[in-house]
C-alpha cells in the first residue's frame, strides 16, 4: 500500500504552488488564523476547515476577509438570539450587502439546521445570567454548582469565557468537556 505523501489532498498544479503550502502551513499552525483572501479560502476549504454559520462566535466569524467586527458581532448575536440562517442569501440580507460580495465565502460555510425543540439539540444557556434553576437543567450541573456558579458570578463579576468559567470555579477538565455545549458567554 502507497504512503500517502505530504501534499497528496493538492491538485498536481497546487502541489507546485508553494504560496498554496505556506498558506497550509499557516492555517494548520493557528487555528484563529484570519484568512485574507480567495485563494486563502480555497485552501482552507481542501483542508476541510467549515464554519457553521449557525454555531460560529465571534472569533468563527472574524476569520473571514471582508467581516468587520460589527458584522461578527451581529452574526452572532443573531444566532444567540435564535435566527437560523439557511442559505448565503439568509447572511447577505442579516447583513445588508449584496449576496455576491458573500459568495467568495461559501467554499467554507455550513448552513446546519438545529431544532430549538430536540432534546439532542444543546440549549446553551449564559451562566452570566442564568438562575440556579436554569443552571440545574444542564446535565451534569447539581444543585451545589449552580448556586457556586451563581455565587462566583455576584461575587466576581461575569465569566468572561469558557477558560475563564473553569478557572474561577477550580472545575475539571472532564466536567467542562461536557458543559462547554450548554453554555455560551
Amino acid at each position: 500500500m502507497r504512503k500517502m505523501a505530504l501534499f497528496d489532498w493538492l491538485t498536481p498544479a497546487a502541489r507546485l504552488n508553494p504560496n498554496w503550502q505556506a498558506i497550509r502551513t499557516r492555517l494548520q499552525s493557528d487555528p484563529y488564523y484570519r484568512l485574507k483572501s480567495a485563494e486563502e479560502i480555497a485552501v482552507a476549504a481542501a483542508l476541510g476547515i467549515k464554519i457553521d454559520v449557525n454555531q460560529a462566535s465571534v472569533d468563527d466569524w472574524l476569520r473571514l476577509p471582508g467581516l468587520s467586527i460589527h458584522q461578527a458581532r451581529s452574526l452572532f448575536e443573531l444566532t444567540k438570539a435564535g435566527v437560523q440562517f439557511c442559505c448565503m442569501e439568509d447572511l447577505a440580507a442579516a447583513l445588508s450587502v449584496p449576496v455576491q460580495r458573500l459568495m467568495p465565502l461559501q467554499p467554507i460555510l455550513s448552513f446546519c439546521y438545529y431544532d430549538a425543540e430536540s432534546l439532542l439539540t444543546p440549549q446553551p444557556i449564559n451562566p452570566n445570567t442564568a438562575t440556579v434553576e436554569q443552571l440545574t437543567k444542564i446535565p451534569a450541573v447539581d444543585l451545589f454548582l449552580a448556586r457556586a456558579i451563581v455565587q462566583n458570578r455576584h461575587e466576581l463579576g461575569a465569566y468572561r469565557n469558557l477558560a475563564n468559567f473553569q478557572q474561577r470555579l477550580s472545575l475539571n477538565p472532564q466536567l467542562i468537556s461536557e458543559l462547554m455545549y450548554y453554555l455560551r458567554f
